[in-house]
């Protein structure tokens, strides 16, 4: 491989690997970041938003022991 890419011009295999690389990311995009399976999976923006920019509720603190 690497005496290939030494006859090679230098633009011809900087090329060469940059679609390489495209086509990774293209694959690892597909992978990872595809749609969902199930188009009714999907939530509605509004209760979302709702969600993430809620603040949370504090809890309670525990009821103490009582010690003999």
């Amino acid at each position: 491989m690497r005496a290939l890419l030494h006859r090679l011009p230098f633009a011809l295999a900087i090329t060469l690997v940059l679609v390489l690389k495209v086509v990774i990311l293209f694959m690892l995009y597909k992978a990872f970041f595809s749609t969902p399976q199930v188009k009714k999976m999907r939530m509605p923006t509004a209760q979302v938003e709702q969600h993430l920019l809620d603040t949370p509720q504090p809890k309670p603190p525990l009821p103490a022991k009582a010690t003999p």
